[in-house]
């Protein structure tokens, strides 16, 4: 058992988590203008993010995969999604890309935490009321 430090409210990151998502980022080739601004904002999460190894992740914390449940602040609603890969997006399913801004939005952040982002319609703001993550050892 390791003896990382979680500090909190920061974005933390598993390790293979962080090193999938920053090949994404390093090679965005051929990428659309809108998904290379996703990816801006999400190398700015990534960068400021802490890593920690699967023994020492908190099973509260969005990672990819994770069953996501976060209320709407305004209209109280809730919403759940799950974090993907691009590839594996599909909104039919409620399975979210790590890339979509409400995906870049929640990855790293902990259950109970504020977060907004901005909706063609302007900026909205969620709570993190449940994470679900099935494969944490």
């Amino acid at each position: 058992m390791s003896t990382t430090t979680l500090i909190a409210n920061d974005v933390i990151l598993l390790k293979e988590d962080f090193e999938i998502l920053n090949s994404y980022v390093k090679n965005q080739h051929g990428m659309q203008v809108n998904e290379k601004e996703n990816f801006s904002k999400l190398y700015g999460e990534i960068k400021k993010a802490q890593i920690v190894d699967p023994e020492d992740f908190p099973s509260n914390v969005v990672r990819l995969g994770s069953t996501v449940k976060v209320k709407d602040l305004e209209t109280k609603r809730d919403l759940e999604i799950t974090i993907v890969l691009p590839q594996q997006a599909d909104i039919k399913q409620k399975k979210i890309s790590v890339l979509a801004p409400i995906g870049t939005a929640l990855i790293g952040f902990r259950k109970g935490r504020k977060v907004s982002w901005n909706v063609p319609a302007g900026k909205k703001d969620f709570k993190i009321m449940e994470v679900t993550n099935s494969d944490l050892p």
